[in-house]
């Protein structure tokens, strides 16, 4: 038994799990690390590396397109399918790879098959090549993350139904793609499909897009995607769907207006994910699940077992691998270090991959005054920014919100080109305590992007 029985168990491979193992291991731990799919999770797989790769072959082609603006001529652009399909799949094979090489450190077992519990510190793994072995540890580390949830809508069983990972797939533009869901993976795959040349209409049940987000910025996402030619059904509440002859479906959606019937070539249901914990078999263990099925922690990541921990998108909140990486920091100090640390309070950055890009950092405007806090807002749009305006990139507008008395940066939203990088640089001010006074007296080099949030900052209202 002595074979079986190991230190930690870490199962599934995400950011976290990338980096964990190995850590571990080099501190004399005897790990296991148990993979039932492809190494590095959702974001190398099926997520953050493949659907970057292809949202640059998109913009490549938009700003092809607009080659005149800038006197620059060119001649009809298509897109080659296959080929950013193939790029692709390269760049998920490189991050694989690179992902492999970190893990042959010595004492560390990577074991392919899938795991459930059978007890609270053991674990039975299906093996891949088949049988089946069971291994034990003090510590078990769950990272086994989330999948596309289904559509249970009438129909939906008898349709060719895409999900986000296999429209990645696809080698053909469809004519008319339909997309369920109006959240970030629904807007980033909208947009990209639009420009590579697809008709594309988003249907979305709540009453504005990005119900997260500021009213401002939800309308003024939907003005850019529907200037590039993308129809938006908000309100709208998907009914059935079924085959419509010659090769289309044809989807019914419940509206204020009543039903509305929509045929397309292509149906992508982007209405969310799901945690992958049903197969772990988590009552074997003695889990406590979220009323969503999501793997609940406390801020030290630890589940309702001693010595269980969960990582990542598994255990909910936001879904960001930049998270998950946290998470492991997180662990790798509980795990190793003679100090606790928690995950209270951290602030939390993303980034939306549509063109412009949003990002945004800490507390929006609304939450705000939900709270009763007394604040400013500073507001500028793109179309001030000089660099904006010499690239032809205007669309969009920094916001920041900031405490009225003490003049800290609470949070900002940045829906602008390189929306991401800018707001990461009020992010880096709030980390430093940074007040608007001093952002917006600070040297920030002509004429950069940056340099737009002097005067973002001077636009603080009273």
């Amino acid at each position: 038994m002595a074979d079986n029985e190991y230190d930690v168990i870490v199962i599934g491979t995400s950011q976290g799990g990338r980096f964990l193992p190995p850590e571990l291991a080099k501190a004399g731990k005897k790990v296991a690390l148990v993979e039932r799919g492809h190494l590095g999770g959702v974001c190398v797989n099926t997520g953050c590396t493949p659907t970057k790769t292809m949202v640059a072959s998109a913009r490549l082609a938009y700003q092809a397109r607009r080659g005149a603006e800038y006197g620059v001529r060119t001649g009809p652009v298509s897109v080659d399918l296959a080929a950013v399909r193939e790029r692709k799949r390269a760049m998920v094979a490189g991050a694989r790879e690179n992902y492999a090489s970190r893990l042959t450190q010595e004492g560390l077992d990577l074991i392919e098959g899938e795991a459930r519990f059978t007890g609270p510190k053991t674990v039975e793994i299906a093996l891949t090549d088949g049988g089946t072995r069971e291994i034990g540890a003090p510590v078990i580390v769950v990272d086994t993350g989330t999948s596309p949830r289904p559509l249970t809508i009438a129909g939906a069983q008898d349709v060719a139904l895409l999900d986000s990972t296999s429209i990645m797939e696809l080698d053909t533009l469809p004519e008319h793609l339909i997309i369920l869901g109006g959240g970030y993976i629904g807007l980033e795959f909208g947009q990209m499909f639009r420009r590579f040349g697809s008709a594309v209409t988003i249907v979305h049940t709540g009453p504005r897009l990005l119900k997260m987000e500021d009213d401002d910025v939800s309308d003024e996402v939907a003005a850019i995607l529907r200037d590039e030619g993308i129809t938006i059904l908000t309100s709208a509440t998907p009914v059935r769907v079924e085959e419509a002859g010659g090769g289309q479906v044809r989807l019914t959606v419940r509206t204020r207006d009543g039903e509305e019937h929509i045929e397309g070539s292509h149906l992508l249901s982007a209405i969310g994910r799901v945690p992958n914990t049903e197969a772990l078999a988590p009552a074997a263990a003695g889990l406590r699940l979220s009323d969503r099925g999501y793997i609940e922690v406390d801020e030290y990541l630890e589940t309702s077992v001693p010595g269980v921990y969960a990582m990542g998108d598994v255990k909910g909140g936001p879904a960001f691998t930049h998270l998950s990486y946290d998470d492991y920091r997180v662990l790798k100090a509980n795990l190793l270090g003679p100090d606790k640390v928690s995950t209270r309070d951290r602030t939390v950055p993303y980034t939306m991959f549509i063109d412009p890009q949003l990002g945004r950092v800490g507390m929006t405007e609304r939450q705000a005054r939900e709270q009763n806090r007394a604040v400013h807002v500073a507001k500028l749009p793109m179309s001030a920014v000089i660099r904006a305006l010499e690239t032809g990139e205007t669309r969009g507008f920094m916001k920041a919100v900031i405490d009225a008395h003490s003049g800290e940066i609470l949070g900002a939203t940045v829906l602008g080109v390189e929306g991401g990088e800018i707001m990461t640089i009020i992010q880096t001010a709030m980390l430093g305590k940074l007040s608007a006074t001093a952002m917006a007296g600070a040297i920030f080099t002509h004429p950069l992007l940056a340099e737009g949030l002097n005067s973002l900052f001077l636009t603080v209202d009273g």
